[in-house]
C-alpha cells in the first residue's frame, strides 16, 4: 500500500507542480507591471495587473480577481483574455485581474501537512499562511491605493493554486467574496480539507460566500472533489453558494481551458 500510495503521490506532484502542462500561446493583453516588497514572505514579488476597457474612459470603481500562477509565463494572460471576452460580450460586469507570479509556487500554494511524502516534493512547504498574508495584508492596500476598487473580491486557481483556494475559502471565508478552484489538489495533507468541511461549515461567517469548483477525470484528485460536493450537499449552509462540476471528459491539463468561461460566468452574475 505504501508503494501504491507512493507513486500516486508522485503522478499527483508532477501533475499539480504547474499550472498548466501545456501553454497555448496566449496574446499578451495590455497590462501593468510593478515589484511589491513582502515583509510576510521575505522577498519581492511581481504583480501583473490587467483593467477592461472602460477602466480608462469613466470613473467607476472596479471589483477586483485576484490569482496565483498569475505571471506572464503562466496563466495570466490566459484569464485576462477570457475576461476581456466574457466582458464584451456582456456576460459580466468589467473587473480588474491581479495576477501575482510564482518564485517557489509549492511553498506557497501548499499548507501544513503531517504527511512525509507531502514534504518531499519540494524543499519547502507549507507556506500558505504567510502567502495569504502576504495578499490581504500587503497586496490588497496596494492595489487599492494603484487603482480604483470596490470592496468586492475573488480568487480563481488550478491545481496547487485551487488548493490555496479552496483552503482561503474554508481557512478566511471573509478574505474573498468569490472563490473558483478547478482540479483542486484536495488530496493534500491527507485530504485534510475535505475531512474538514464539516468543522469550517459550522464556523462560516454569515455573509454570503459563493464556490465553483471542478474535477476532471484524474484519479487522485476526482474523488476528493467529488467528496467535497457531497458534503456540501449534505450540509446545505444557506450562506454558502456553490456550484461543482464534474468534467469526466476532461484532463488535468485540459479543464482550465475547457470549464473557465462557465465557471467564471455563474460565480459573478450570482443569479443562482
Amino acid at each position: 500500500m505504501k508503494f501504491i500510495y507512493y507513486n500516486l503521490l508522485v503522478i499527483l506532484v508532477v501533475l499539480t507542480s504547474f499550472s498548466t502542462v501545456s501553454h497555448p500561446n496566449d496574446p499578451i493583453p495590455e497590462h501593468e507591471t510593478f515589484k511589491v516588497y513582502s515583509k510576510q514572505i521575505g522577498e519581492e514579488r511581481t504583480i501583473n495587473v490587467w483593467t477592461p476597457v472602460n477602466y480608462k474612459t469613466n470613473a467607476d470603481s472596479f471589483p477586483v480577481m485576484y490569482m496565483a500562477d498569475g505571471g506572464i509565463e503562466e496563466d495570466f494572460p490566459h484569464v485576462a483574455n477570457t475576461l476581456a471576452k466574457l466582458i464584451q460580450e456582456n456576460k459580466i460586469k468589467p473587473l480588474i485581474l491581479v495576477g501575482i507570479e510564482n518564485t517557489q509556487r509549492r511553498r506557497d500554494l501548499t499548507g501544513f501537512t503531517e504527511v512525509t511524502k507531502d514534504k518531499e516534493i519540494a524543499p519547502v512547504v507549507g507556506g500558505s499562511e504567510k502567502f495569504r498574508a502576504f495578499i490581504k495584508e500587503e497586496l490588497f492596500p496596494k492595489i487599492n491605493k494603484r487603482y480604483r476598487t470596490t470592496t468586492e473580491k475573488s480568487i480563481i486557481g488550478e491545481s496547487l493554486s485551487g488548493l490555496f483556494v479552496v483552503e482561503t475559502f474554508f481557512l478566511t471565508p471573509d478574505m474573498f467574496d468569490n472563490y473558483i478552484a478547478f482540479d483542486p489538489s484536495l488530496w493534500w495533507n491527507n485530504h485534510y480539507l475535505v475531512r474538514n468541511t464539516k468543522k469550517y461549515l459550522a464556523n462560516f461567517p454569515k455573509a454570503e460566500k459563493r464556490i465553483w469548483f471542478a474535477g476532471s477525470n484524474t484519479e487522485g484528485i476526482l474523488e476528493y472533489t467529488e467528496d467535497l460536493a457531497e458534503i456540501l450537499k449534505k450540509e446545505n449552509s444557506l450562506n454558502v453558494k456553490w456550484n461543482y462540476s464534474p468534467e469526466p471528459k476532461e484532463k488535468h491539463n485540459t479543464i482550465f481551458r475547457a470549464t473557465k468561461e462557465k465557471a467564471i460566468s455563474w460565480t459573478l452574475n450570482k443569479t443562482e
